[in-house]
């Protein structure tokens, strides 16, 4: 792989695994912001996390390799506003504007200016700040890459491996403030409308139930894999130390089979049988797009609590776990037939209640919704004869 494309390479595999992550956390940040997901400003979002992997990829990597010569042709930092015209003047090699335009220098300058327009487009479209403020966004994050390069990486190595370069420092800036003024551009982008006060009711669709099961199956997936990291770690400091050559030895090590079931086990428990018990019907997920599970007029009892999960995403979760069980491998076909089923029920049921809800007699409301609390029953009336 070319030295250019890997820090793309590597900003957009960085960015969609901290976009996975923050998936949840957006959606109900979203959800109570805006009252909606916006799929075109979830697109820009994403777009922006991919852009800030890629900007510090591209100006430190690669990492060199520290040889014994390592410093002998570090040059110090250059602090002379704009060196760059000399530098032009320097690498002149005809004249006319193509001459001018085809000049490394002016290329260097240009592409410093270019790199930095996406970050003022972003600052002040997706976080609402002014040209003046995003401009100095822009420069602090150029003064903090370049204070990084001309420290070797704050002395993590024994000298700067790029040169700090204050012209680098101005067209950033420049950059960012070009960004900031063209940012209204990023409106034109579909998916960003807000249609109504975000604290309105909106009608429960087929997209936002879905989109419900797949928050919900994200954070049970992302709870098992860090409790499992972490058991798994707790493993090797108790056996062998974090860092001694014997860790690769891990699944042989006493422990590491226990550690990897509470990872997978404790999630589940505590997601679809502690959080129904304590915490209502409506499902993490569910709650991230303010949805609500209620019965007729009346909060559910526990058993329809239980049975709702049971029949839903912890159902299907506990049958995917299972399928990977030793002599168990149909419970992985059941957990398909039973996610098919559901999607299914959520498309087809009226008012896209589900399949879960309709056995337990269950309904799902908009979250914002005012409760109906079931009319009082009269007093008996005993007649005395």
């Amino acid at each position: 792989m070319s030295s250019r494309l890997m820090p793309a390479v590597i900003a957009v595999i960085l960015g969609t695994a901290l976009a996975v992550a923050l998936f949840v956390p957006y959606v109900a940040r979203q959800y109570r912001r805006r009252g909606k997901l916006g799929v075109g400003h979830a697109g820009l979002a994403f777009a922006s996390l991919v852009y800030g992997f890629g900007l510090l990829a591209y100006v430190l990597l690669p990492f060199p390799t520290v040889t014994p010569g390592f410093c002998a042709d570090a040059s110090g930092p250059q602090l002379v506003p704009l060196n760059f015209l000399r530098d032009m003047q320097r690498e002149a090699t005809g004249t006319g504007m193509s001459a001018v335009l085809g000049n490394p220098a002016l290329t260097q300058v240009l592409l410093n200016v270019a790199l930095f327009v996406p970050l003022g487009m972003f600052v002040r479209h997706l976080f609402g700040r002014g040209v003046l403020t995003t401009a100095l966004i822009g420069l602090g994050t150029s003064l903090l890459i370049e204070l990084t390069q001309g420290t070797g990486i704050w002395f993590l190595y024994p000298c700067p491996y790029r040169l700090f370069d204050v012209d680098d420092l101005l067209m950033n800036g420049l950059g960012a403030l070009a960004g900031a003024l063209a940012a209204p551009a990023l409106r034109a982008v579909p998916g960003q409308r807000e249609v109504g006060e975000p604290g309105a009711p909106r009608p429960v669709n087929r997209r936002r139930r879905l989109l419900a099961s797949l928050c919900d199956l994200m954070i049970y997936h992302f709870s098992a894999a860090l409790l499992s990291a972490f058991c798994t770690v707790a493993v090797y400091a108790a056996h062998t130390g974090l860092f001694s050559a014997d860790a690769r030895l891990a699944p042989d090590l006493p422990g590491y089979q226990t550690a990897q079931v509470v990872g997978i086990v404790a999630p589940w428990v505590v997601l679809y049988l502690v959080l129904p018990l304590v915490g209502g019907a409506s499902s993490l997920g569910q709650r991230a797009v303010r949805l609500r599970v209620v019965g007729d007029g009346r909060r559910p009892g526990a058993g329809a609590r239980l049975a709702r999960g049971l029949l839903g995403t912890g159902g299907y979760v506990l049958l995917q776990q299972l399928g990977q069980v030793p002599g168990l491998p149909d419970a992985a076909g059941y957990a398909t037939l039973l996610g098919l089923v559901s999607v299914i029920g959520i498309v087809t049921t009226a008012r896209r209640r589900g399949v879960s809800c309709a056995l337990t007699r269950l309904h799902v409301i908009d979250a914002r919704e005012p409760l109906t609390e079931p009319a009082p029953t009269p007093p008996t009336s005993t007649v005395t004869q």
